[in-house]
């Protein structure tokens, strides 16, 4: 077996596994799951009337680069949704679809590490673990930036030194980020991409979040966003990473695109030929229904704003909690030690939830996520209410 295997950690769900083994929550509570984001909303009828009225095209293999059709339903999404200008991205070399952004992040770093220089990974830390194991399965080495309340939640780019950029190959960005919520602003991913440019690397920006924010009037921006506005029409050293999980909430879809730098679509295409990921056809029908829709992707994020907004006030008066700028995550500090926090909620509340230090590693001298917990309000509006509530009885004892 590959010996690099042995470097990857137990995934969270795993050591969350772990440490709850053996908790014996009360019978009469019904278990609210709150650590996983998987969102529960019903997925819209039309993406599923769509899916259904394409299973006959199961009878066919489907080509890795996918249907003009979808690559166009993504192209055009992201230029209403970042207003990028119409025929601003070109279907036929800045797109592709992907099973999911978690498949395309791991692929990616396999297919952009160039193992005859020394290589980095930089990435914000705590982080989506795929990140991680990328990185180390494509003989990289990762770099944790710590995203702590005194940075906003942002990595602080500009405390890396000279001598570790000069090693980086790919930045990893996450915005709105996973587990914080914080959005990154257009003038900070234009200044990473000066820093790309300056210092020859990759930014793989994962905004699988992105058509989840708080305030409607303030929408994440996008890097291809930035790099237009920063003269880059071809998106030089930019790769976004898209999925209809979240916006469409249909995780088990596994439907997703890629889009920026032509350059690094067609190597990273002739990678997926390859690795042999192609979207089902009926899939991929679905996914064009979905991206061509914005309205339902409103109504979905309505139901975030709502849930913020209800149990926020519950969770206030006795947890140090605010709504995010974007996501559907709670990142609370609990002031104490997240572990036992989240074993003894589990076993006086029957919910479950995440801890942070699960999500970052010990970096600089610290683990930006011990001390904090991760709470996902990806149930409907009525049980996220009952779990704050749950949450906040915890805490009155």
């Amino acid at each position: 077996m590959n010996p690099r295997i042995a470097a990857l950690h137990a995934y969270p769900f795993e050591k969350l596994a772990a440490l709850t083994e053996g908790c014996r929550p009360p019978a009469q509570l019904a278990h609210i799951a709150m650590s996983i984001g998987e969102p529960k909303h019903e997925p819209p009828a039309f993406v599923l009337d769509a899916l259904r009225a394409a299973l006959g095209e199961l009878g066919r293999y489907p080509s890795t680069v996918g249907l003009p059709a979808l690559r166009a339903a993504a192209a055009r999404w992201l230029e209403r949704r970042f207003a990028l200008g119409a025929g601003a991205v070109d279907e036929g070399t800045m797109v592709l679809p992907v099973n999911g952004t978690r498949e395309a992040l791991f692929a990616f770093v396999q297919a952009a590490i160039d193992p005859r220089r020394p290589a980095l990974v930089a990435m914000p830390n705590p982080f989506y673990q795929i990140y991680e194991g990328a990185a180390l399965l494509a003989g990289a080495t990762p770099h944790y930036l710590n995203t702590t309340a005194a940075s906003g939640f942002m990595p602080d780019l500009d405390a890396v030194p000279a001598h570790v950029w000069r090693d980086v190959q790919i930045l990893f960005l996450c915005s709105p980020g996973n587990p914080t919520g914080a959005v990154l602003p257009r003038a900070y991913l234009e200044h990473a991409l000066a820093l790309a440019e300056r210092h020859d690397f990759v930014i793989a920006s994962d905004e699988c979040y992105s058509d989840l924010w708080l305030d409607e009037a303030r929408p994440p921006p996008s890097l291809l966003e930035a790099a237009r506005g920063a003269g880059r029409d071809r998106f030089e050293r930019c790769i976004v990473f898209h999925s209809l999980s979240k916006r469409s909430s249909v995780p088990g879809l596994r439907s997703g695109f890629v889009a920026g730098d032509p350059a690094l679509i067609r190597d990273f295409l002739r990678y997926r030929t390859y690795h042999g990921c192609a979207i089902p056809v009926p899939t991929q029908l679905a996914s064009i229904a979905a991206w061509n829709d914005d309205a339902h992707a409103a109504v979905n994020r309505a139901l975030y704003r709502e849930k913020f907004a209800r149990a926020v006030p519950l969770l206030a008066p006795v947890l140090d909690v605010s709504a995010p700028a974007g996501g559907f995550y709670l990142w609370p500090d609990v002031r104490g030690d997240d572990t036992v926090f989240t074993r003894e909620l589990l076993a006086a509340q029957n919910i479950t939830i995440l801890p942070g230090s699960f999500l970052a590693r010990e970096a600089h001298g610290m683990n930006p996520g011990t001390g904090r917990v991760r709470i996902s309000l990806v149930a409907g509006v009525a049980e996220c209410v009952e779990a704050a509530g749950r949450i906040r009885a915890f805490l009155d004892r």
